[in-house]
């Protein structure tokens, strides 16, 4: 299936890393983390990739490139020749669209309707977050499900007390966030080239186009309770960073680990 990756969007948030870096291309480990959604999907048999840009399209284009597998691989150099010892693990078609700065999500999906019509369905992500959650289960459930698109639910990753109150200000509960029955938009979709029937060029894709979706019982949510992390603020990104550096990568499918050990020790 084709993975529309979103890589657009100026990330204010977590801007104080760098303000030449676009979000996507902040490191977890020796790569960004639009390298590790990439390899998400690439564990799952999805190599053919399309990347709508904006803020900072160039540095993105440039990393693909520039991109030089044997940096990461096993290999023989001889006479400036080099040789790799086993396939490239980023076998990836890549297209790079620049969607223009200012839009939203929905526009930058809109403006690559082309490349997906024809398709049964599509992935779509808004690259900024991991997740372990098994994909094949999720399409699988989509699939059966006849409907037109459907998101990955998954729990708050904030820690925090809901209080129940009445109308005169009398409390009711206190209890967690954890033993809430609250669920958000964790940015993994699946859909159907028919979603674009639903939108309007420059809506933002989870307000109308899910209103309408959900008035006509065609939107699904896949719930997930298992690792999600988004990386918004630069907390987020410390957090990622230490699981990277610990080995703790539940976000990588298990055939990938040992590359990921090698990028560890090429970065040392």
């Amino acid at each position: 299936m084709k993975v529309v990756l979103f890589c657009g969007g100026l990330g204010t948030r977590i801007r104080e890393y760098g303000e030449n870096t676009p979000k996507p291309m902040i490191p977890v480990g020796n790569q960004p983390i639009l390298w590790h959604v990439m390899q998400y999907y690439s564990g799952y048999g999805h190599r053919d990739f399309i990347l709508c840009l904006g803020y900072k399209a160039n540095v993105i284009k440039e990393f693909f490139l520039n991109y030089r597998p044997h940096a990461f691989a096993d290999c023989v150099v001889s006479g400036g020749k080099v040789e790799l010892l086993s396939e490239p693990d980023e076998d990836w078609r890549v297209t790079l669209i620049d969607s223009g700065i200012w839009r939203n999500i929905g526009e930058r999906l809109w403006s690559v309707r082309d490349l997906v019509r024809g398709e049964d369905m599509f992935l779509a992500n808004y690259s900024d977050g991991l997740t372990d959650a098994n994909l094949d289960e999720m399409v699988e459930r989509f699939r059966k499900s006849g409907k037109i698109a459907c998101f990955l639910a998954t729990r708050p990753p904030l820690t925090y007390h809901l209080a129940d109150i009445a109308s005169d200000g009398r409390v009711r509960e206190f209890r967690s966030s954890e033993r809430s029955d609250m669920w958000i938009n964790g940015g993994y979709f699946i859909m159907r080239p028919e979603i674009f029937d639903y939108m309007n060029e420059g809506e933002e894709l989870v307000l109308e186009p899910f209103k309408r979706l959900i008035d006509a019982d065609q939107l699904l949510a896949f719930k997930h309770d298992g690792f999600w992390r988004s990386m918004d603020t630069l907390k987020d990104r410390q957090s990622l960073e230490e699981m990277f550096e610990q080995g703790r990568m539940p976000w990588r499918p298990l055939h990938a680990v040992e590359s990921a050990k090698r990028l560890s020790i090429a970065g040392s």
